[in-house]
């Protein structure tokens, strides 16, 4: 019995801790273009280890590259070590680390033009998101953290009827 409380603990603890999670796109319906201001974008958001960033743009016209903080003042990469820029158009960045977090486009002068972002992530774990009023979607340019995914659901309720028949068994 005290194995099957363990297993149903552990299977909760790993669908629930992942659901959490936030995803942000950046930019909103802009996305990642030049012309968007990403300071005032990401202005009283709260980032927490394990939400999500969504870059999406046109491949072949911007990247995303992670950069350190002098970097980001330059608008230039000096670190020779430094993993190559993103450049799906589709790029997602998991936040895996508490601390500031620093990001630009590297193409031409775009990161001088404003195409930079930078963040502060907390260790702490995020809050549920909040239910939106009669499930409408969020408005246009609105960074309301994403539902739960179907797939998120799905695994969920795959979940509890394991457990409860676990518990029945």
């Amino acid at each position: 019995m005290a194995l099957r409380a363990f297993l149903i603990t552990v299977i909760v603890a790993a669908v629930v801790a992942p659901s959490l999670a936030t995803d942000y796109m950046v930019g909103d319906d802009a996305g990642w273009k030049v012309g968007v201001n990403y300071t005032a974008w990401a202005e009283g958001k709260e980032f927490y280890v394990g939400d999500t960033l969504m870059f999406m743009y046109k491949s072949g016209s911007h990247n995303v590259m992670k950069v350190n903080g002098p970097d980001f003042q330059k608008c230039a990469s000096s670190n020779a070590t430094a993993p190559p820029p993103l450049t799906s158009g589709n790029d997602l960045i998991t936040l895996s680390a508490p601390g500031k977090k620093w990001y630009i486009c590297t193409f031409a002068d775009h990161c001088t033009k404003g195409m930079k972002l930078v963040i502060t992530v907390s260790a702490a774990e995020g809050p549920s998101p909040t239910p939106i009023p009669g499930w409408a979607a969020p408005p246009s340019g609105n960074s309301a953290p994403s539902e739960v995914s179907p797939l998120k659901s799905s695994v969920w309720m795959l979940a509890l009827m394991a457990a409860y028949k676990m518990i029945m068994a």
